[in-house]
């Protein structure tokens, strides 16, 4: 597989540290400085995220009560994370809220919605808990929105079994994991995209998660997918 191939099969996504690191698994040794000359060359240009501009009022929590480090976190579905963000369908905001594994990355389950409701975040993690079916008491973290806080969600909680961690003034910390999910998904796949109505851009994020979780390589997993980090860390 050459250059051309992996900037195409990664959807036109993979700068030149991706691709070089591509390459290097498939056995062909080449430095990063070489790789972006022969991108430059072919006019081939990754996506850069930085189009995406968090509002950190919106991607922040504090930390639980139990004063738990979520780096601490050593396999999978021990912490997961959720949050919401907004996306503009026609012209109008609509809400994707995400559940993720904070150990391996991984979308484990989404739902998008018309509103911000405990009903579209109770869709979420009940997708990740059916996709997962974790066998231990899970750290479930948020922010305090009513969307999570609410009597209906602390309820599925409980019935899970899991415990919940939810912010308190003080101690603040960036979710910033799932922060460079929002902005990966909004600058490599979304941006200068026009979307008409929920049911094209639900097949927008059913095509770009799965890409995100099996194939898109994270520098701060070593280059792998969280399903590869997964595996490799079993």
């Amino acid at each position: 597989m050459d250059i051309q191939d992996i900037y195409q099969r990664s959807h036109r996504i993979y700068g030149s540290p991706r691709v070089q690191k591509e390459l290097a698994a498939q056995g062909q040794c080449h430095s990063r400085k070489r790789v972006a000359r022969l991108m430059a060359e072919e006019g081939l240009v990754g996506r850069c995220q930085r189009v995406y501009h968090a509002n950190p009022m919106q991607h922040r929590f504090f930390r639980n009560i139990d004063k738990l480090d979520l780096d601490q976190a050593t396999a999978p579905n021990q912490v997961w994370v959720g949050d919401v963000t907004y996306l503009k369908i026609n012209g109008i905001w609509r809400y994707l809220a995400v559940v993720m594994d904070w150990y391996s990355r991984r979308i484990i389950g989404w739902s998008l919605g018309e509103r911000r409701t405990v009903a579209l975040t109770v869709k979420a993690l009940k997708r990740a808990v059916a996709n997962r079916h974790p066998k231990q008491q899970v750290v479930f973290h948020s922010d305090r929105g009513i969307e999570y806080v609410g009597k209906a969600y602390r309820a599925l909680l409980d019935k899970l079994g899991f415990l919940q961690s939810i912010n308190r003034p003080g101690k603040m910390n960036d979710n910033a994991r799932m922060e460079s999910f929002f902005g990966s998904l909004k600058a490599e796949w979304l941006h200068g995209k026009t979307f008409w109505n929920v049911a094209q851009m639900r097949g927008e994020l059913a095509r770009y998660i799965p890409f995100y979780n099996y194939e898109r390589l994270h520098s701060s997993l070593d280059y792998l997918s969280p399903a590869d980090f997964e595996a490799a860390h079993s």
